[in-house]
């Protein structure tokens, strides 16, 4: 079975940090374009940021300065989460693999919840 899982995610108090983590299973993502999303409910899928095959990394205005995408083999990527604020409270769902043909990422996890508290 092919599934990406996301996990870390929970409550912080503003200014802290999480780090969340994105795990294939049935999948080899060496050679796939990772993303990062994150969805405020009532409101539309948000780009958080990207990391290449190659480890080359883009981020949003929103979150550069503040998070960190890595990853560091063929199952595994990470977003470092720092000092965190109100607005950065939504539901985040990584991404793998992105098909040129249908113009989206052909693999979706279900998403973890992130609460920022002030």
């Amino acid at each position: 079975q092919v599934q990406l899982v996301e996990s870390g995610g929970g409550s912080v108090q503003a200014g802290g940090s999480l780090k969340l983590s994105c795990a294939a299973s049935g999948i080899k993502i060496g050679g796939c374009r990772m993303v990062w999303h994150r969805q405020v409910p009532g409101k539309g899928r948000e780009w958080v940021s990207s990391i290449s095959s190659d480890g080359v990394s883009s981020y949003s205005d929103s979150v550069k300065g503040r998070f960190t995408i890595s990853r560091n083999n063929s199952k595994t990527v990470h977003l470092q989460r720092n000092r965190l604020m109100s607005e950065d409270t939504a539901v985040h769902y990584c991404a793998a693999c992105w098909v040129r043909s249908t113009g989206g990422y052909r693999y979706w996890g279900q998403g973890t919840p992130v609460t920022i508290s002030s």
